[in-house]
């Protein structure tokens, strides 16, 4: 019997495969490889032949990714509320959209955006002062609803009328749920778009009111070096995920690309890539 994220781990290729995320042409190219790259072409093929994609269309445009976005969603359910006994809470896991009411000014962090957001609106001129630097959108989120004092008070007597009295987990002093995590999923990296992960991470760091959520990306971007477009550095995302890390090992060694290679070794030991399976243990941290 697997164990339950590595059977998580096979449902969520499955469901790359099935929605047409993940496919090969009849030409032999990926859907996730730059057609204009022989080694994206290359790797990307050796990482869908080894997921056994199959010749089909594949989704185009914004379908792609908000598939994307939800396969990943799903992920997480079937994962990270698993690990109640390393992350108790009630946890909820939401994609986010124009049509989903909660926005990132729901959470305990981030409420007073839409204070500003309001302001900035009825005032012009205050609106060419502070742009849209504060306006965040995260792809997916994790977050978790604040606590009675009757279970902080559960085991012994924590809390009372006396003390915490502006503390966001308490649900006697904050009515909005803190957020925990978000992601942003990025099926490819090209150009400038792998920016607009590190652009909302830096939203979510100076517009944080508190406790500064997780902040990771999730990619199926073939490329070694476009990924390190992202996961180099630190001090904004924490770190970067990949769809399929082990098959994009394999997939580069059997490419021969040794400069490829060289800069994957370098993402992995400097803990700035993993695998979409590291992804709901580390959120338990």
């Amino acid at each position: 019997m697997q164990a339950l994220i590595a059977e998580a781990r096979r449902r969520y290729h499955a469901e790359l495969l099935a929605n047409g995320i993940l496919t090969i042409n009849d030409k032999g190219v990926a859907s996730n490889a730059d057609k204009g790259s022989d080694l994206s072409k290359k790797i990307a093929s050796g990482i869908a032949q080894r997921l056994m994609a199959n010749i089909q269309e594949k989704a185009v445009g914004q379908t792609a990714g908000a598939m994307f976005e939800e396969i990943n969603m799903n992920f997480l359910e079937s994962t990270f509320l698993h690990l109640q006994n390393l992350r108790p809470g009630k946890w909820h896991i939401v994609k986010l959209g124009n049509r989903n009411r909660i926005k990132t000014s729901s959470f305990a962090q981030y409420e007073h955006l839409e204070y500003l957001s309001q302001l900035a609106k009825k005032d012009s001129s205050l609106k060419a002062s502070i742009g849209n630097d504060y306006i965040v959108a995260p792809d997916v989120v994790v977050y978790r609803e604040t606590e009675p004092d009757e279970v902080i008070n559960e085991k012994k007597s924590i809390v009372d009328e006396t003390v915490c009295g502006h503390s966001d987990i308490r649900k006697a002093c904050n009515s909005l749920p803190i957020l925990h995590a978000s992601i942003s999923a990025k099926w490819t990296m090209r150009s400038d778009r792998s920016q607009n992960s590190r652009t909302e991470a830096l939203g979510l760091i100076r517009n944080r009111k508190g406790h500064l959520p997780h902040i990771v990306v999730v990619t199926g971007e073939p490329l070694p070096s476009r990924i390190a477009s992202i996961a180099l550095g630190t001090g904004d995302i924490d770190c970067v995920y990949h769809f399929a890390l082990y098959e994009l090992i394999e997939a580069v060694k059997e490419a021969k690309a040794e400069d490829a290679l060289e800069m994957l070794n370098i993402l992995i030991s400097g803990k700035r890539l993993k695998d979409i399976s590291d992804l709901p243990l580390d959120l338990a941290v």
